[in-house]
C-alpha cells in the first residue's frame, strides 16, 4: 500500500517541486570537486566519519559523471555534475516528451543511482530562525490537527526522516488547517486522494 509516504525535510506541499527537481536532475558534482573530496583522509573518528562521507559523495559524483557519459554517448547534450553531482538538464518538459531523450534515459537508467543520504542533507539550506520557528509550528500544528504522525523538525529546523500516512483523513485535515504557516493561501486547491 502506498499510503504511507516517506518525509525527509521537504514539505509534501512546499517542497514538491524542489523534490522533483533533485529526482529528475540528480544531485552532484564534477570539475576537480571530486578530487578534492576524495582526498579527505585522516586518523581519528571524525576524520574517519568526514572521510566517510567525503568518500561517499566522490563515489557519488563519479557515478553522475558516468551516467551523463552514458546519455552523452546516447546523442543527448548533457552538461557535467557540479562538485556535489548535480545535473542541470534544462528543460524537464523536453526529456519527458523527446523519444531520443527517453530512450537514452532508459538505455543508461542502471547508471542512474539515488542521492546519498548524507549528501541530501549536506545540500539542504541552513535555516533562519523565522523558518526553524514556521517548520515548528506548522510540525505542531499538523500534529494537533489530525496527523499525529506527522514529522518533529531536528535542531536544524529541517523535518525529520519518517513515514507519515499523508492520505488519510486527519491527514488532508490537518493539511487544510496548517497551509497558511507556510504560506499557501486557505482557498487554494487541495491535493485529491
Amino acid at each position: 500500500m502506498s499510503s504511507r509516504r516517506r518525509f525527509g525535510g521537504r514539505l509534501v506541499l512546499a517542497g514538491m517541486a524542489s523534490a522533483m527537481a533533485l529526482v529528475v536532475t540528480g544531485c552532484g558534482g564534477g570539475g576537480n570537486g571530486g578530487d578534492e573530496v576524495a582526498s579527505a583522509e585522516g586518523g581519528g573518528t571524525s576524520a574517519k566519519a568526514s572521510t566517510s562521507s567525503s568518500s561517499e559523495l566522490a563515489e557519488y559524483v563519479e557515478a553522475q559523471r558516468k551516467w551523463v557519459t552514458c546519455l552523452r554517448g546516447e546523442g543527448l547534450d548533457a552538461p557535467d555534475p557540479d562538485a556535489k553531482g548535480k545535473v542541470e538538464l534544462g528543460d524537464q518538459s523536453k526529456w519527458k516528451r523527446d523519444p531520443k531523450a527517453l530512450k537514452a534515459q532508459e538505455k543508461c537508467a542502471d547508471l542512474s543511482v539515488p542521492v546519498p543520504e548524507s549528501v541530501e542533507k549536506a545540500q539542504q539550506p541552513e535555516l533562519t530562525k523565522e523558518e526553524i520557528r514556521k517548520n515548528q509550528q506548522y510540525a505542531k500544528c499538523m500534529q494537533e490537527h489530525g496527523a499525529p504522525d506527522f514529522p518533529d523538525t531536528g535542531a536544524d529546523g529541517h523535518f525529520r526522516d519518517v513515514t507519515w500516512d499523508s492520505t488519510s483523513a486527519g491527514a488532508k485535515r490537518a493539511t487544510r488547517a496548517c497551509a497558511s504557516i507556510i504560506g499557501i493561501p486557505d482557498d487554494a486547491p487541495t491535493p485529491q486522494g
